[in-house]
């Protein structure tokens, strides 16, 4: 074979083999990235009609930034592997997303910029608060939803807390799960989600019913409506509450030991 025939070969083996994966979809991330920085770009106008007069002039403030995150959600992928996630999240069909993929293995896929918005919350709410998806950064953990948490996801999940809290002064109270803003629609992350080791590291609150009275008029319902739950179906609230502060009560009533725990919350998050 002549050499030129051969590095001609070599060169085309080379190209197939380096071939990003996700190439075509970070084309379309960064169009679209470019498209909404032509929408930012763009001087506001006022339209003017019988109601509004318009000024003679614009006048641009210059006291402005970005609108950052507020809110962490955790969600668990409920698929078998991190590329099966990766695809589900490059294909336009499937209208879903998320800032952050974390692996079994601890590898962590930044999808997208934290000044974005990410559709990973659906339809849900905390507090007064019905469009998380504008307020918040969401973290897909790869799990299946049925088995632990690895040690190395766990590891590499609170690394990214941190920096996000550091970065964008998130409260301890507004690192919460995919359940706790959609409560009966979804139940990630799991039961077997370690939010106590996450809250001993900072990141969303956890109880100590030690030494806790009741008060008389104590009321479990308008206690979860003031740590943020969506109460307009109590036993979803309540479901929702107890996969993420008590996974392993598998049953429906509020107990005499969650009301104790439930009152402490409730102070927490105020």
């Amino acid at each position: 074979m002549k050499p030129i025939i051969i590095l001609a070969t070599i060169f085309v083996l080379s190209c197939t083999t380096t071939k990003k994966p996700y190439g075509e979809a970070n084309k379309s991330y960064k169009k679209q990235v470019k498209a909404l920085a032509k929408i930012i770009r763009q001087q506001p106008v006022v339209v003017a009609n019988d109601s509004i007069k318009a000024p003679a002039s614009w006048v641009g403030t210059t006291n402005f930034n970005m609108r950052k995150p507020n809110f962490v959600v955790i969600h668990h992928t409920a698929q078998n592997s991190c590329d099966q996630t990766l695809k589900t999240f490059t294909l336009v069909r499937t209208q879903v997303s998320a800032h952050y993929v974390i692996c079994r293995d601890g590898t962590v896929h930044q999808m997208l910029n934290d000044w974005l918005r990410a559709w990973h919350g659906g339809n849900s709410k905390w507090g007064n608060n019905t469009d998380i998806n504008s307020s918040s950064i969401g973290i897909e953990i790869d799990n299946n939803g049925l088995e632990p948490f690895s040690a190395e996801q766990i590891n590499s999940l609170l690394s990214v807390l941190g920096k996000l809290k550091k970065d964008y002064g998130i409260p301890v109270a507004n690192f919460i799960g995919h359940a706790d803003i959609a409560p009966g629609r979804k139940n990630d992350p799991s039961r077997l989600f370690p939010w106590q080791t996450l809250s001993q590291q900072g990141y969303g609150i956890w109880f100590d019913t030690t030494g806790i009275k009741l008060p008389a008029d104590f009321n479990a319902m308008q206690a979860l409506r003031i740590i943020g739950y969506d109460t307009r179906r109590p036993e979803y609230a309540i479901q929702s509450y107890k996969i993420h502060f008590s996974p392993k009560d598998t049953t429906k009533p509020i107990s005499e030991a969650d009301k104790l725990m439930l009152y402490d919350l409730m102070m927490k998050s105020n």
